[in-house]
């Protein structure tokens, strides 16, 4: 039995109405934000990349081969759409290229639009932010209820569910993930066995925050909560009652966590603790293989801050410009606005 993804709960409300995304790269827009700049000094080159339906791996291999690297030398913050229009960084090793070298390689859909000099090479994770401006086609929705829906998730933030993309063509990746952990038959593939661990912690993160959402304290503290800093990895044990971190929590500086199960303390009690077990008692089978493979356990923000929103709205289109924390969703954003198809089959690689 695999968590169902067709329930989440709504926090606002559910979708307005309905339209379609990625009817074209263009209408899916990722800017990645590092939050810092190049040093401009150093062995490495900072390359900023703007893709066009390519896979960033596959643009990884190229920039190895034209440097004449390992494409294990590479280094990326984060992996981005396909199916979109988007700007990332990447490292290589400076060797005998200069950066105005850079700025005349591409190749099939993608182009280098800037380079410079950097001490370190990019881990995952290390950027800030991503930056999105996704247009919304053949829209039939009540113009009049957007301003309102929008000005409260900029006020209240979303849950931070993970998006489908996560989960794979009909949840393949949970499929997978049900035979290693329930069954034991392990995927051969490296890739396919990440991406079923992921997928797996994915949707029981989600369990738990669809009920949360249900009893109205995703965006609130509980008492047991482990709590994170917003726009951070940093996460707290909160000793509740406090007035001032209810407070910081009211302002969307800090924020509940769910679990991404794995072994470990959790470090939750009380109220919190005696939720997540109520919620993923149907999966403790997963739960067991998840601590059989060592996986560490996490805690992971319940609520998104959708920070710059801005939208405009014209002859039956909607367009949403906003920027969320690396590790977010953007669907998480569309969903509490309206329910959308994808002319484009995927979405995260």
């Amino acid at each position: 039995m695999s968590p169902t993804l067709a329930s989440l709960a709504y926090a606002h409300g559910g979708p307005l109405g309905t339209g379609r995304i990625r009817t074209q790269p263009e209408d899916f827009i990722v800017r990645e934000y590092l939050g810092f700049a190049a040093s401009g000094e150093g062995e490495h080159l900072l390359l900023t990349v703007r893709k066009r339906g390519a896979n960033s791996k596959w643009v990884a291999r190229q920039i190895a081969a034209h440097a004449g690297v390992r494409v294990r030398e590479v280094g990326l913050a984060g992996l981005k759409d396909r199916h979109a229009v988007t700007e990332q960084s990447f490292t290589v090793p400076a060797l005998k290229t200069t950066p105005e070298s850079w700025l005349e390689f591409s190749g099939e859909g993608f182009q280098v639009i800037a380079s410079a000099r950097q001490r370190r090479k990019l881990r995952r994770g290390a950027h800030k932010a991503n930056d999105f401006e996704i247009v919304v086609r053949d829209l039939e929705i009540d113009q009049s209820l957007i301003a309102e829906r929008l000005a409260r998730i900029a006020s209240e933030g979303v849950p931070n569910y993970f998006g489908e993309q996560r989960f794979g063509h009909d949840d393949h990746n949970l499929t997978v993930a049900e035979q290693w952990l329930c069954h034991g038959v392990s995927p051969i593939d490296r890739d396919e066995r990440s991406f079923a661990l992921s997928a797996a912690r994915s949707a029981l993160f989600n369990a738990v925050l669809s009920e949360r959402v249900l009893n109205g304290t995703w965006h609130r503290l509980m008492p047991g909560e482990v709590v994170n800093l917003d726009g951070s990895g940093s996460v707290f044990v909160g000793n509740l009652p406090d007035s001032q971190l209810e407070q910081r929590c009211l302002d969307l500086d800090v924020h509940p966590t769910g679990p991404l199960c794995g072994s470990g303390d959790p470090r939750i009690t009380s109220e919190v603790l005696e939720l997540e077990e109520r919620v993923l008692a149907p999966w403790a089978e997963w739960r067991r293989g998840l601590e059989k493979l060592h996986v560490e356990q996490q805690r992971r923000a319940l609520r998104l801050a959708v920070a710059n929103l801005t939208w405009e709205y014209s002859q039956g289109a909607l367009t949403l410009r906003f920027q969320l924390t690396r590790g977010a969703f953007a669907t998480a954003v569309l969903r509490e606005v309206i329910a959308t198809t994808t002319k484009i089959d995927g979405g995260h690689e």
